[in-house]
């Protein structure tokens, strides 16, 4: 198991892309950052078969995936929670699991959540573009997502897989009842009504079912501007709540543009954004503003 091979995707899924830690520090040059939108869940099951962190791993959407390697690797699933087969037979979620050459593995649909990650020992070794393997679907850089045929390479695993106990369950699992995201209020709170940080705070929002990896959308109440001219473009990080003329806020995740014209009225914490990639549609948001 120590050479390199390839994956054959069998069933790509509603959307499967490759996904590592993303293209850091080209923001000024236009250039997204991407990358796996749960990262915890990505480097954990980087951490299950050995991997370093920033081996690219497959991150599926909704309905999973199914591929098939040439020859035996190691494997581990995390993030939402999902059925792991092997040649139809049940395997551990959370947990690394010997596949044998040609036999099919299988990860499911999301029993929560909605983005799962499968790592395979060496990693996905497509050719990087601007130092990263990453997927991103609003730039196009990139591998495209996959499409049932494609043959992913396999890079060399990088030694014995590495003894682990437990280490998945005691991750934070997807929202359930509510996905509770703090809020640091800024840079154009000032482009709004003085009661808008107060609407957003106390408002029912909903996650929308056009979220995807560029931003999650909410359904709710409408805030109100009280500045009516146009924001000239300015650079925008990952987090960033921009309120484009509907009112309803969208939260920028790993492939949002570098930069926007609507105002932001504050930003998510990067470390409040893993749960926010697994934030099922129609459920509850709560903002929680921080004061400084």
């Amino acid at each position: 198991m120590s050479g390199a091979g390839v994956l054959e995707v069998l069933r790509p899924g509603a959307l499967t892309t490759v996904q590592d830690l993303g293209r850091v520090g080209r923001a000024h040059l236009g250039v997204p950052r991407s990358g796996a939108l749960d990262s915890p869940a990505h480097r954990l099951a980087n951490r299950l078969v050995g991997n370093s962190p920033g081996a690219a791993t497959l991150e599926t959407t909704l309905t999973g995936c199914a591929v098939r390697p040439d020859r035996a690797v190691v494997a581990a699933v995390t993030g939402a929670p999902c059925p792991v087969r092997i040649d139809g037979r049940p395997a551990p979620w959370g947990a690394a699991v010997r596949v044998p050459g040609g036999a099919v593995l299988e990860v499911g649909a999301a029993r929560a959540g909605v983005r799962s990650y499968l790592a395979v020992a060496g990693g996905v070794d497509v050719e990087p573009v601007l130092g990263s393997r990453s997927t991103d679907l609003l730039s196009g850089l990139g591998p495209a997502p996959l499409s049932e045929g494609a043959r992913l390479p396999v890079g060399p695993a990088p030694g014995p897989v590495p003894w682990a106990d437990a280490v998945a369950s005691a991750a934070p699992g997807p929202p359930s009842d509510e996905l509770v995201l703090p809020l640091v209020p800024g840079p154009r709170e000032d482009w709004f009504a003085p009661t808008a940080l107060r609407v957003l705070a106390r408002g029912v929002y909903r996650v929308s079912a056009e979220s995807n990896r560029v931003g999650l959308r909410t359904e709710g109440p409408a805030l109100e501007r009280s500045v009516r001219g146009e924001l000239p473009s300015e650079g925008m990080v990952a987090g960033a709540v921009q309120v484009p003329p509907g009112g309803e806020p969208i939260v920028f995740l790993a492939d949002h543009p570098t930069t926007g014209g609507y105002p932001v009225i504050g930003v998510v914490p990067r470390e409040a954004l893993a749960a926010a990639a697994q934030a099922v549609p129609g459920l509850k948001v709560r903002f929680v503003p921080l004061r400084r």
